[in-house]
């Protein structure tokens, strides 16, 4: 640990995850001195990093003089607990981590991967930034997004309400409307 202030600082950790995939880019984006300086400047204080099968190391960094304390692992059974622990999510558009992340309603940007051909995530990841549950980015405009995000404005995601279901299973199967 750095000096004697640390233990006055509570930790805020951002969590990067891209999932099973190999998404370099968004690592190294996130791996960029702006990036690190501008989170930092927000007052996070920890930047954990899972790389999954990406080939592109991140450096690590304990956080002394000023700056971000950086970790990565490749892969972990659950990051449930690193979803859980984190102050902001900064996640591939994958579907499982996005609705997970707004499950428990953490901060969330999701980066998209614009070297996978058939993008239908970003077109999810776009739905819900439009309706202000997440901020959505590219890897090259991380830097931007992370510079002028205001998460106040973000909206909770409301859980799945089941009722619409079951009404048309209940009709279905022939029960009255109650």
């Amino acid at each position: 640990m750095g000096g004697g202030n640390d233990i006055l600082k509570p930790r805020r950790t951002v969590f990067v995850t891209v999932g099973s995939t190999c998404f370099d880019a968004l690592v190294q984006a996130v791996d960029t001195s702006e990036v690190k300086e501008e989170l930092f400047r927000k007052g996070y204080t920890d930047l954990l990093i899972q790389i999954g099968r990406g080939s592109y190391v991140p450096i690590k960094s304990t956080g002394e003089c000023e700056s971000l304390q950086v970790d990565y692992f490749t892969y972990s059974s659950s990051i449930a607990d690193n979803l859980r622990s984190a102050s902001l999510v900064i996640s591939h558009a994958g579907s499982g981590s996005i609705f997970e992340t707004l499950r428990l309603g953490k901060p969330l940007i999701v980066v998209v991967n614009e070297d996978l051909m058939d993008n239908h995530q970003s077109e999810l990841a776009e739905e819900l930034a439009q309706r202000k549950h997440l901020l959505c980015t590219r890897p090259q405009e991380l830097y931007q997004t992370i510079g002028g995000m205001d998460l106040e404005s973000l909206v909770p995601y409301p859980p799945a309400d089941a009722t619409p279901v079951a009404k048309v299973m209940s009709r279905f199967l022939g029960f009255p409307d109650d």
